[in-house]
């Protein structure tokens, strides 16, 4: 007679029932992710309208509601590869040196005498034409003093800024260590912000990683097109509220020093000479939201941080009866008179929006402004059909290679190979119900794994079975103990080769990306569970099916 413990004959069941309840959600897909997003929006809003409220109750609240989420190639949606141009904030950061530098030059003015400075074709670099060349030693030592060391592991002991001279030119460039550091910060805040911008869009499980050295992948399932999700992410955001000098029906050809003549966003031939410094921006915000005007038109709610409400707040107490322009990405959305001191340093946005593109603007200027612009190398556009139709085909996949694998196992093994295919129904589930739990994607190359993962599952049992044959061939006493033994001696072979696998898994898993890294995730999730399976569930099932039947000869 074969004996298993209550204790784990009660915990594997119990794991086994866990798995596939995690697993049943999937069985009801469309119903099941309906629920989860009417949730989500009413966990955001507060209040749930009728079509959520209906949602809501298509699943019930004591059952879990986790599913496997389907990557772009099986949803659809949209693929950007995108290049980020570093060098306009090597510019950006120069033309932040310039009032340093000419400062640091008026102290040594009397040695120097006037400075100009030069254009230059390198982003990273400024240059300084000074009138006395003989107090170049001077010019240099002034802005030298400037520097600072460069905060990397890799710049320990550099200095962020070279300067040099070159006949009466002074130039002052960007060091090769803050050059990468600028990167690094520039490709990681870039990163960060796209995902800030796309999580609040409300889209499920994009993929948004680094590639090479300056550019951006952007996978996000379920949305329309690439050159929606291109609207969202590709805009810079850059928000300012400058000054306004005047107003007229066609650009300034001479605007005047410090200022710069910007278009209006939605009124024709209006242009606004405004000053280029501005008084606060978008930098300074702590929050934006959609919202309303007085006269019941969408609108942007904004609010400051304590320096940017302070500067507002003064800015507006000094300059009652004058027009301030809020500025966005080079266009001026509107210019209101400022009519009264504005404290606490909240305002709103009007303009001639519509909800969905005020609701979209305060995700832009939440998610703060891109410090770069971004070329798109690549963009591409799946539709809901063509990933249909990979699941479709992943679906016959998946049986074809169930059925097979099945007929096999009962063919070469009899009633054993049948406890084998239940074993293996029991395995699929657990992969889905673990998959679900942790909120794992499921791609095409997934799909493949899955279907790997079924020939792979009864490996084990494949090793078991012929080593209960080779205990009978070498005489065992009794039908029960060449069941033991196989079970026991079986052991060593079975980890040994599922190691190995998890091995290959772990590395695809850690040096692969995207695709590849679903792939490793369903293989690995699907050789733990086989293991399991095979060693505890089937063994179960053969010593209940030994201990009713007591059969006095065995058949392998």
């Amino acid at each position: 007679m074969l004996n298993a413990p209550l204790w784990k004959q009660l915990l594997v069941w119990a794991l086994v029932a866990a798995g596939l309840t995690l697993a049943a959600p999937n069985l009801f897909y469309p119903r099941v992710e309906a629920h989860n997003d009417a949730a989500k929006a009413v966990e955001e809003a507060g209040f749930a309208t009728t079509e959520q409220q209906a949602a809501l109750d298509q699943w019930p609240d004591w059952m879990p509601s986790g599913i496997v989420n389907l990557g772009l190639d099986l949803r659809g949606g949209a693929h950007l590869l995108a290049e980020v141009q570093v060098s306009d904030v090597y510019k950006a950061r120069m033309d932040g040196w310039w009032p340093e530098v000419r400062d640091a030059l008026r102290e040594v003015r009397d040695q120097v005498g006037s400075v100009r400075r030069q254009p230059t074709q390198l982003p990273y670099e400024l240059r300084v034409q000074i009138e006395n060349p003989a107090g170049m030693a001077a010019a240099v030592e002034a802005v030298r003093a400037l520097a600072s060391n460069v905060i990397t592991l890799t710049g320990v002991g550099q200095t962020d800024i070279d300067v040099t001279a070159e006949g009466d030119v002074l130039i002052v460039q960007l060091s090769e260590p803050e050059r990468a550091a600028v990167d690094q910060r520039t490709i990681q805040q870039s990163l960060e912000i796209i995902r800030t911008r796309v999580d609040q869009a409300g889209t499920r499980e994009p993929t948004i990683q680094r590639q090479g050295a300056d550019r951006i992948l952007i996978q996000v399932p379920g949305i329309g097109s690439a050159a929606e999700l291109k609207e969202l992410i590709g805009t810079t955001a850059k928000l300012t509220f400058n000054p306004v000098v005047r107003r007229g029906t066609s650009e300034d050809q001479t605007p005047g020093a410090g200022n710069v003549s910007l278009p209006s966003l939605d009124e024709e031939n209006v242009w606004y000479t405004i000053e280029e410094v501005p008084v606060v921006s978008g930098e300074d915000l702590t929050n934006a939201k959609g919202d309303f005007d007085q006269n019941g038109r969408p609108a942007v709610a904004f609010q400051f941080d304590a320096r940017g409400a302070r500067a507002f707040g003064d800015y507006t107490a000094q300059n009652i009866g004058a027009p301030f322009a809020i500025v966005l990405d080079g266009k001026v959305i509107s210019a209101p008179v400022i009519q009264s001191h504005i404290p606490g340093g909240s305002g709103i946005i009007t303009g001639n929006f519509t909800v969905e593109e005020a609701n979209r603007l305060a995700v832009l200027l939440s998610a703060g402004a891109l410090p770069a612009s971004m070329t798109f190398l690549e963009e591409r556009t799946i539709g809901p059909e063509l990933g249909q139709d990979s699941i479709d085909a992943g679906r016959v996949a998946t049986v074809i290679a169930a059925a097979s694998v099945s007929l096999l196992m009962i063919a070469s093994y009899g009633l054993f190979g049948v406890f084998a295919v239940v074993a293996l129904a029991i395995n699929m589930g657990l992969i889905f119900g673990i998959m679900s739990l942790i909120g794992a994607t499921l791609t095409l190359p997934g799909i493949a794994g899955l279907v790997l993962t079924i020939g792979m599952a009864v490996d084990a049992n494949v090793l078991i079975y012929e080593r209960i044959r080779d205990e009978l061939r070498n005489g065992a006493k009794n039908a029960a103990r060449a069941i033991e033994l196989g079970f026991e001696r079986a052991l060593s072979a079975i980890v040994d080769a599922n190691v190995t696998t998890l091995i290959t898994a772990a590395v695809l898993f850690f040096l692969g990306a995207g695709p590849i890294r679903g792939f490793a995730v369903t293989l690995a999730i699907g050789i733990i569970t086989s293991v399991f399976t095979a060693i505890n569930v089937t063994r179960l099932i053969v010593t209940y099916w030994y201990n009713r039947r007591k059969p006095k000869t065995l058949v392998v």
